[in-house]
This record gives C-alpha cells, sequence and structure tokens, in this order.
C-alpha cells in the first residue's frame, strides 16, 4: 500500500497595512477595501452589519481629520463668523431695534446660523466633487459600504462642527464687549442646529453633485450662500427689511435657521414658531436630498 503524502497548504498572503494611521491614505480609500475592482462577496447579517460599522467609524475619523488639518478651513469655519460678529457687534453696539430687543439678540443668532450653514454646505460639497472626481465614489459603490454610510459619516461630523461653532460663537457672544443675554429656552437651539445641518447638507450634496471642479463648488455655494445670508436676516434684522424681501425670505432655509435660533437664543416672540421652523427645516432637508438623489453621479464619466 502506497502512503499518500498529504499537500502542503499554502501560506496565506499577508495584507499589506499602513504604516502611519493617520496619513492622507485613510481619506483616499475611505472604506478600507483592498481591491476596489473586485467586488465584495455575499455575507452574513452579522458580519455585514460588522462591516458597516467598521467602515462608517473610518470614514467619521477621515472626514474629522480632513477637516481639522487643513487650518484654511479651520479658520473660516469657527474665525471667520467670529469676524462677523465683532464686527456688527461693535459696529451697533448699544443700539436697539424697533420691538426694544439689542441689536446683538439679531445679529448673534444671525451670524450663526449663517456660519452653521457655510460649514455645512461647503464641506460635503468639496468632498463629494473631489470624491467623483478622484473616482472614489465607484470605490465605494464596489465595496460592501452603503452609500447611506458615507453620508451619514459626514452628518455626524457636520454635526459635531456645528455644535462646536455654536458653543464657541455663544461664548464670546455673551462676553461683556457684546452684551448678548441667554434666554431661558436656550437648550431648544440644539435641535435646531441639528435639523440645520441637515438641510444645508443636503444642500450641499446637490451642489457637489452640479459641480466639477474646486472653483465651481466656491462659485456655487457662494451664490447661494451669501444673499442668503442678507435677504434672510443673518446680518440685518429681518424685522428691518422691507415687507416683500421678508415674505420672500421664507423660501430660504437660512430663514427658519435664523429665526428659530434668535426666538430660542435672544428670547424674542415666544415660542410660537418654533415648531414651524423645525418643520421648514426638515422641509428642505427632504426636498433638497430628493433634489441631491436625481443629480447624483457615481463618477464625472458618467
Amino acid at each position: 500500500m502506497t502512503a499518500t503524502t498529504p499537500s502542503t497548504p499554502s501560506t496565506p498572503s499577508t495584507p499589506s497595512t499602513a504604516t502611519d494611521p493617520d496619513e492622507s491614505a485613510d481619506l483616499d480609500d475611505p472604506t478600507g477595501s483592498a481591491d476596489p475592482s473586485t467586488p465584495a462577496g455575499p455575507t452574513s447579517g452579522g458580519s455585514t452589519r460588522g462591516t458597516r460599522g467598521t467602515a462608517y467609524a473610518a470614514l467619521t475619523r477621515a472626514a474629522f481629520l480632513a477637516s481639522v488639518r487643513d487650518r484654511t478651513t479651520v479658520f473660516f469655519t469657527f474665525a471667520f463668523p467670529l469676524v462677523f460678529l465683532a464686527v456688527f457687534g461693535l459696529l451697533f453696539r448699544g443700539q436697539k431695534v424697533d420691538g426694544g430687543l439689542p441689536y446683538i439678540n439679531y445679529v448673534a443668532p444671525g451670524v450663526l446660523s449663517w456660519g452653521v450653514g457655510n460649514a455645512a454646505l461647503f464641506g460635503p460639497a468639496f468632498a463629494l466633487m473631489h470624491w467623483r472626481r478622484d473616482d472614489i465614489l465607484r470605490l465605494v459603490w464596489r465595496t460592501p459600504t452603503p452609500l447611506p454610510t458615507v453620508l451619514g459619516s459626514r452628518f455626524a461630523v457636520a454635526v459635531g462642527v456645528g455644535l462646536c461653532q455654536a458653543v464657541l460663537f455663544t461664548a464670546v457672544a455673551v462676553l461683556p464687549v457684546f452684551g448678548l443675554h441667554l434666554a431661558g429656552d436656550w437648550p431648544l437651539a440644539l435641535p435646531l442646529l441639528v435639523l440645520g445641518v441637515a438641510a444645508f447638507l443636503a444642500l450641499g450634496l446637490v451642489v457637489g453633485s452640479l459641480a466639477n471642479t474646486p472653483e465651481a463648488v466656491a462659485a456655487i455655494a457662494n451664490f447661494v450662500m451669501v444673499p442668503m445670508a442678507f435677504l434672510s436676516g443673518a446680518f440685518y434684522p429681518a424685522d428691518l427689511l422691507p415687507g416683500w424681501i421678508q415674505a420672500f425670505s421664507w423660501v430660504l432655509p437660512l430663514r427658519f435657521l435664523d429665526h428659530g435660533l434668535t426666538d430660542v437664543l435672544a428670547g424674542r416672540d415666544g415660542l410660537g414658531r418654533y415648531a414651524l421652523d423645525c418643520a421648514g427645516l426638515i422641509g428642505f432637508t427632504v426636498l433638497f436630498g430628493l433634489v441631491a438623489a436625481r443629480v447624483f453621479r457615481w463618477s464625472n464619466r458618467t
């Protein structure tokens, strides 16, 4: 009887690992896929959930690192709104608007609304444009990571940035030199900020889907945000605007965010319109989300 020699099992290949986890490779391959050309095979439900959770954590970390590494982004996100607060707050210091509220009670919530909306729009718009231009979205399409996980990570970072903006901005606005006095209902600003971030992030997805270059993103976003800041009452009290502009301002998402934050932070008009402001932001989120889904492209070549 001839003995059968068992075959020697082949040595499994060792996957390559990054030497520095903080390198930009995290941004180039946010899903962690080793081979983007090969679609992932079927997995069990638990394994899929684990993969998605890992991908979500990696994407959130990558988006956070990208937002804090760029000094220009950090400046325009946190310091630039404070410049407007200083200019308008000191220029109109001690003055009151018709109705008895100090000017700072209007300009502080208004500039905060604009700063939060600006950051929530620009960040996802630039990221989506770059990911599509560099074919990272096609890589995501070939992995088990669903697109909602990618967008969810951007939303988590945007909400975190927005809340940090609000804390820093409010801490400066309540200084004696500016004199903002918070109303007792100020915690209700938190849901408004989250809803505002969602609405402007959805708008950013529309901009990022339409623009193919960084210059186009900046041009479209500024074309949207700069006029909106003045027409919505963020830089100038809406109560002092002409009647037809006040009526028109309610078709702008920044109007609902500014109005709601002014009510809860500065104690204007009570809370009668709070639910309507929240509903308006939800409506804009749905509207911009549907438009973004319609114009979304996986690649510039499609």
